[in-house]
């Protein structure tokens, strides 16, 4: 007797997420130690105040950092309070959340390695242009 589309695909799906859910949990944890490990102080060492570096070290290094929008909130209202400019701060919180280093690995294993490079490239440049804009619209409306 055949199975009904219905119940290979919720096999299918739960299979996948059986194998997926140690590689998950492996990206979480190692996220946690790359945030427990760089202090929080280094960032405020690292820009240099320039208009056009500030941005893309910002974008570096929140695609590298990764996390949630919860934690970056915080990081990044830390940075503006010791001074990094508010386009390096706003490049910093979007790589954050939608660039992955460290989860590519896992992304590129799940959805494949050229989506995977592809998405994250387009997604650090989109956090880089999407902080320039925002500080110039925000400047022209505010």
């Amino acid at each position: 007797m055949q199975q009904s589309p219905w119940k290979r695909a919720v096999r299918g799906l739960l299979n996948n997420l059986k194998m997926s859910i140690p590689i998950l949990l492996g990206v979480l944890l190692l996220i946690g130690l790359i945030n427990t490990i760089v202090p929080k102080a280094l960032f405020s060492r690292v820009f240099t105040g320039n208009r056009v570096l500030d941005p893309l070290i910002g974008a570096v290094f929140g695609s590298v950092a990764a996390g949630n929008p919860l934690t970056s909130y915080v990081i990044g209202g830390e940075l503006l309070s010791n001074g990094i400019s508010l386009v390096a701060v706003l490049a910093f919180i979007v790589s954050w959340v939608t660039v992955g280093t460290v989860q590519l690995p896992a992304e590129s294993m799940m959805l494949g390695k050229t989506f995977a490079l592809l998405r994250n490239g387009i997604s650090l440049i989109m956090a880089v242009v999407i902080a320039v804009l925002t500080v110039l619209i925000s400047g022209i409306l505010g």
